[in-house]
């Protein structure tokens, strides 16, 4: 590989961004596009299409066949609510091969002891999520009940680049929720990022259940395309 492409690979590695290496295996060559890139690309759906799957492989195009290689960050999921649903979503998440990061101020919630070998923030999300970047895979789960805890973490979420954003609640509730992010100058087109109530509609009742489903929807937000249907790779 050009130390300049792999200089470059490892810069977006950094920071975060997703990137496709295009090899032409007749001539060769080798190429870096850019996840902004991707769009204006002549192989731009073919590049979304692996980038949106997180899959390497092979492609035939008009020119002969291209390898595309992905890299992705790993998915972070950022859960507002030390309780019981997040206890069950951890080690499933780990299974996907996705970092957790909990935040709840209430200590006797954020303990260690409930959440071994997790990445643990025992302060309100406010202060704690200025300490943590959210980019294009960055995934919000509000799962406190509080608006107090809540609240200040969807005002973060709505703002930042996050693709997915999810908040527990009943309609009622989450008809409340509108009220307050209307008054704080959200718009509809910001408020309806939101997947309330939070996850698949699979009859979910039991912590493990409802993390499920969660993940379920954080994995169809990431891999779908804008229509609900799969990509074609």
């Amino acid at each position: 590989m050009d130390l300049r492409i792999l200089t470059k690979l490892n810069a977006e590695r950094a920071a975060r961004r997703a990137a496709v290496l295009v090899t032409d295996i007749k001539k060769g060559t080798q190429r870096l596009v850019l996840e902004a890139d991707i769009l204006n690309d002549p192989l731009g759906a073919h590049l979304g299409d692996a980038l949106r799957m997180g899959r390497s492989g092979m492609i035939e195009t008009e020119t002969g066949q291209v390898f595309l290689t992905v890299q992705a960050p790993s998915v972070r999921i950022i859960a507002i609510g030390a309780v019981h649903i997040s206890q069950a979503l951890v080690p499933m998440a780990r299974q996907l091969g996705h970092d957790v990061i909990i935040i709840d101020p209430r200590t006797a919630f954020a303990s260690p002891e409930r959440f071994p070998d997790v990445t643990l923030i025992a302060e309100w999300p406010d202060k704690a999520l200025q300490m943590l970047g959210a980019d294009r895979y960055t995934a919000y789960v509000m799962l406190t009940h509080d608006p107090k805890i809540d609240d200040p973490a969807l005002f973060h979420a709505l703002r930042s680049d996050a693709f997915y954003i999810g908040a527990l609640g009943s309609r009622k509730t989450h008809g409340s929720r509108l009220e307050r992010l209307r008054t704080e100058g959200f718009s509809d087109t910001d408020i309806s990022r939101i997947k309330a109530p939070i996850g698949l509609p699979i009859g979910a009742i039991s912590p493990a259940e409802i993390a499920l489903s969660i993940l379920g929807e954080i994995t169809a937000s990431l891999r779908l395309k804008a229509d609900g249907t799969r990509a074609t790779r």
